[in-house]
């Protein structure tokens, strides 16, 4: 009998201790996904959120989907989104999901693949609204919610306006200080987007800068079980004190292993750390005196490179976008990264996934600086042989080869000091790219003009020839304009760091357009890479209507005559610039180095070409290989035509 009472009271023991366990539980996390149908046309997002735990409603229309509730600690929104901009309205039905995360304040909406936050993550010092639970819905409609689940449990087959759901407060200090500990007793599920989601709770701290405040250093706390360096390091400037208009309190969040801070990146991803900065009701930016970031981290590869970025809610506040825009990135070392920035968001470190870095970068360099080099000397030997030969005769074609090899000759004198000028001041380097702009541009005009020159001598021979100071307007005069318009706008040029294979903490600095902003990309794709298309797929074409054209002549039987003039007027048209699309695959390598040999001596190529087809010219007594050269191509098409 006493052996019975004895197993008896171990069962009714380990039942207490299971329903007490039971009980002390907190569902803390809501995953409510469903199927919205609507109609197609201009469908919207209303939100209603405020702080309280009353518990939230999610409904649906034919034209719009609404969050109405309370379960928020500190976060408030009241407006109407369209959708429209993010692809919805095309079909009848689209799929979302809605996470709730109570401990970081945080309200996130996944509709059509676009990832929308309602309530950005916070530190929350108080009660949070946790245990939200299924409550009543409404009958079926035409419109709704179809397929309503939480955490894939099917709450109904058909189509519902709206679900409802309450919640009931809890101490978030100590569910925080239970899941820091490792407390079995919190019901911990994992976010859905991200595999082990630990330590979901941000560590805040708060500054108050007094009327003598002369800056301050800020360390993120250590949670147990954490090293007890700290990883994310602050120092706020006095010039925040003068700037902050309507308060003194600073206010800091430390987050870790948060999913939302990855949405939208496939090639790159944001370090586990990310911090918020914000005095209360103002936005703070361009600071005179930056806020100085460090951040503590793993070993980064060499081959990945990292940046500092901010969190830029200015175009769309629902979205992440990370920005570069407001930040300098000091890098010291594989495993410390120091973020420089003037103004007040979230920020941390960008890494590069698919490291793209430029290989063999000395060799490319040394190469280029030696074509460069030569290239100037050669204009400048071309530009005296054209100016004599002006003297001579009056071929039409001498002004448009003397414009090029001038434009040439600026090109390569200023990027053969690119690399010098870069280390002497920031402003220098930005008139510096402004120029090397011009002369890009102005180099391709005069590529086109040779282009465009041949075209008229070879089916345009009766036609009357263009005045000079046409191909002076469009060859030097025309490229200022875009560079003009750059300069004006601003934040184009400056400083650009090229990132080499073996040290990617030693870049290379040469003087450009930065390409570090949507401005300077979208300028270099409009200005440089649109023009360029233009100018290799004309000059190619062009080339093939030539050879087509002069292939008959008892000249071009020479082999060497017909290699000269092809790859005399490959140089001419700037054909070899094509190259630069060949960056990619298995001959990424072979096409760079073939890039940059053509392209650094294309001034010495060009003389090269001037001087044989004279040589030849001279061998042939003046007549046959002469032709080749598109001054007296002019003249023999009128002795073909007649």
């Amino acid at each position: 009998m006493e052996p019975r009472l004895n197993i008896d009271l171990r069962v009714v023991s380990i039942l207490i201790i299971i329903l007490t366990t039971g009980s002390s539980e907190n569902d803390l996390y809501l995953e409510f996904c469903g199927t919205w149908r609507h109609g197609k046309g201009s469908l919207s997002l209303s939100v209603n959120l405020s702080p309280g735990c009353d518990g939230v409603s999610i409904s649906a229309n034919k034209t719009s989907l609404s969050i109405d509730g309370k379960i928020t600690a500190q976060c408030r929104r009241s407006d109407v989104v369209s959708l429209e901009q993010y692809g919805l309205g095309s079909q009848e039905d689209s799929y979302f999901c809605l996470y709730w995360e109570p401990l970081l304040d945080q309200l996130k909406l996944q509709v059509a693949g676009k990832n929308l936050t309602l309530c950005w993550p916070a530190s929350i010092q108080g009660s949070c609204c946790t245990d939200l639970s299924h409550g009543s819905n409404t009958p079926y409609a035409s419109y709704g919610i179809f397929g309503g689940s939480v955490r894939n449990d099917k709450l109904s087959d058909k189509i519902m306006t709206t679900y409802n759901f309450s919640g009931e407060s809890t101490d978030c200090k100590k569910l925080c200080d239970q899941l820091n500990q490792g407390s079995t007793q919190v019901n911990m599920v994992e976010d859905p987007l991200a595999a082990g989601y630990v330590k979901p709770c941000a560590r805040s701290s708060e500054v108050v800068m007094k009327k003598d405040f002369r800056g301050f250093n800020v360390t993120s706390p250590a949670a147990k079980g954490e090293p007890a360096e700290p990883l994310i390091t602050v120092h706020i400037p006095p010039a925040l004190k003068q700037a902050a208009k309507n308060t003194s309190k600073v206010a800091f969040s430390f987050f870790k292993n948060n999913s939302l801070f990855q949405d939208g990146l496939e090639k790159v991803k944001i370090l586990n750390d990310v911090v918020e900065i914000n005095v209360e009701n103002e936005i703070i930016a361009d600071l005179p005196e930056p806020i100085r970031i460090g951040f503590h981290h793993g070993v980064v590869p060499k081959t990945h490179a990292r940046e500092c970025v901010s969190w830029d809610t200015r175009k769309d506040p629902l979205q992440v976008k990370w920005s570069v825009h407001g930040c300098k990135t000091h890098q010291h070392g594989p495993n410390y990264t120091e973020c420089i920035c003037n103004h007040l968001t979230y920020f941390s470190v960008l890494v590069q996934l698919e490291p793209r870095p430029v290989c063999h970068l000395l060799v490319l360099t040394s190469i280029t600086s030696l074509g460069c080099a030569v290239s100037v000397i050669s204009c400048i030997a071309l530009i005296i042989f054209l100016c004599k030969k002006s003297r001579r005769s009056k071929e039409q074609s001498t002004p448009i080869h003397l414009g090029l090899a001038i434009s040439l000759a600026l090109l390569n004198l200023l990027f053969f000091f690119t690399g010098v000028l870069a280390n002497v001041e920031e402003s220098v380097c930005t008139w510096v790219g402004a120029a090397l702009h011009y002369t890009l541009l102005s180099s391709f005009a005069w590529m086109g003009i040779e282009v465009f020159h041949t075209f008229w001598l070879v089916y345009m021979v009766f036609s009357p020839f263009p005045k000079p100071y046409v191909w002076n307007l469009l060859g030097f005069v025309l490229p200022a304009v875009p560079v003009i318009v750059l300069v004006i706008i601003g934040d184009i040029y400056g400083v650009r760091e090229v990132q080499p294979c073996d040290d990617l903490y030693n870049p290379y600095l040469m003087c450009g357009m930065t390409i570090t902003n949507h401005k300077a990309l979208l300028a270099h794709y409009f200005t440089n890479m649109t023009i360029l298309v233009v100018l290799v797929c004309s000059g190619t074409v062009m080339l093939f209507l030539v050879y087509r054209q002069i292939r008959t002549r008892d000249e071009w039987k020479q082999n060497r005559v017909a290699f000269l003039s092809i790859w005399g007027l490959s140089c001419l048209f700037g054909i070899t610039w094509g190259l630069t699309f060949l960056d990619f695959g298995p001959f990424s390598e072979f096409a760079l180095f073939l890039s940059c040999i053509l392209n650094s001596f294309q001034g010495f190529l060009l003389m090269l070409r001037f001087y044989m087809l004279e040589w030849i010219r001279k061998q042939a007594g003046g007549s046959g290989l002469g032709s080749t050269s598109s001054g007296s191509t002019r003249q023999h098409m009128l002795q073909e035509k007649s």
